[in-house]
C-alpha cells in the first residue's frame, strides 16, 4: 500500500482531527485513513458513467436465444 506524507498541517486541525477520531474511538491515522478513502470515491456522475459503459457493453437478450439456465443445463448434460 502508499504512504502519504502531509507537511505543515496547522496544529489546530491536527488537534481537531484527533478529537474526531476520539469522538469515534480510532487512532488518528485510522481517521485521516477513512477521510482521504471517502474524498477518492469515484463521484456520483463518475460512477454512472461507468455503468453507462458497462450497460453499453451488454448485449441484452433476444427472445429465441437460450436463457442461461439452459445454457448450465446444456453444459452439464453434455458432460
Amino acid at each position: 500500500m502508499a504512504q502519504v506524507l502531509v507537511r505543515n498541517l496547522d496544529d489546530e486541525a491536527v488537534e481537531r482531527l484527533k478529537a474526531r477520531a476520539a469522538a469515534k474511538q480510532r487512532s488518528l491515522e485510522a481517521e485521516l485513513r477513512e477521510i482521504l478513502e471517502d474524498a477518492a470515491r469515484p463521484s456520483r456522475a463518475e460512477a454512472l458513467a461507468r455503468l453507462r459503459a458497462v450497460i453499453e457493453r451488454t448485449r441484452p437478450w433476444q427472445p429465441g436465444e437460450p436463457t442461461a439456465a439452459e445454457m448450465i443445463r446444456a453444459d452439464r448434460d453434455s458432460r
